[in-house]
């Protein structure tokens, strides 16, 4: 049996538990066996990650020691999917940059905050995103810093609110998009400020696929 393993924790303002448990049933359904705890502990032994068909981060902010994230790298590298959304995965760890590496991007604003209307488009054909139209989210809206090499599958536009930003024009900012790590899949979206956003709809549907795809479960 695939196996699984959620770590959540940092900022509660995210509701990590409540989105780790959202992820837990996602892929419980699928049949795979999940693991979940809040603490970072469980990267300390790289023998038992290299075991994991998946690892599922939702620590917004916090810390990371070097040898746990180099232990997750590692076993991503093997072949260990990673999966995640909004500040649990890409803005996680802002002391260690082999986990922005590794994740493909890092926040750097959500200009106006909670609460933003913005759409979410569509923007390739792949099995992850296929038959899922744009939608629209009332959420944070997040500015990433992304990595050249990464595989977009949904944007959202940017400027919606006013801000010294603007001074660039337009910009499709990627909301989904996946990744290779060595043998590994990494899939990250940057919905997902509090559970609601991610329970139902498109956006739960985008993030299921997302996972199991990570996992090789697709």
């Amino acid at each position: 049996m695939a196996k699984a393993l959620i770590t959540w924790g940092g900022w509660p303002g995210h509701e990590p538990d409540k989105v780790a448990a959202l992820f837990a049933g996602m892929l419980r359904a699928e049949g795979m066996a999940v693991e979940v705890t809040d603490t970072l502990a469980c990267f300390d032994d790289p023998a038992a990650l290299a075991e994991l068909s998946l690892i599922v981060p939702v620590w917004t902010m916090s810390t990371i020691e070097k040898a746990q994230s180099e232990n997750v790298a590692a076993a991503v590298a093997s072949g260990v999917g990673l999966a995640g959304c909004h500040g649990g995965m890409c803005d996680a760890f802002r002391n260690d940059v082999l986990w922005q590496f590794m994740t493909g991007a890092q926040w750097v604003a959500h200009p106006g905050n909670d609460g933003v209307r913005y759409r979410v488009r569509m923007v390739s054909d792949d099995a992850l995103v296929a038959g899922i139209g744009d939608f629209d989210v009332e959420s944070e809206q997040y500015y990433l810093h992304i990595d050249p090499a990464v595989t977009v599958h949904a944007v959202c536009d940017f400027p919606v609110v006013a801000g010294p930003h603007d001074a660039n024009g337009p910009v499709a900012m990627p909301v989904a998009y996946t990744k290779r790590w060595g043998q590994g899949r990494v899939y990250c979206n940057a919905l997902g400020h509090q559970a609601n956003v991610i329970d139902h709809g498109p956006a739960r549907e985008m993030l299921r696929r997302g996972l199991l795809w990570a996992a090789r479960k697709d």
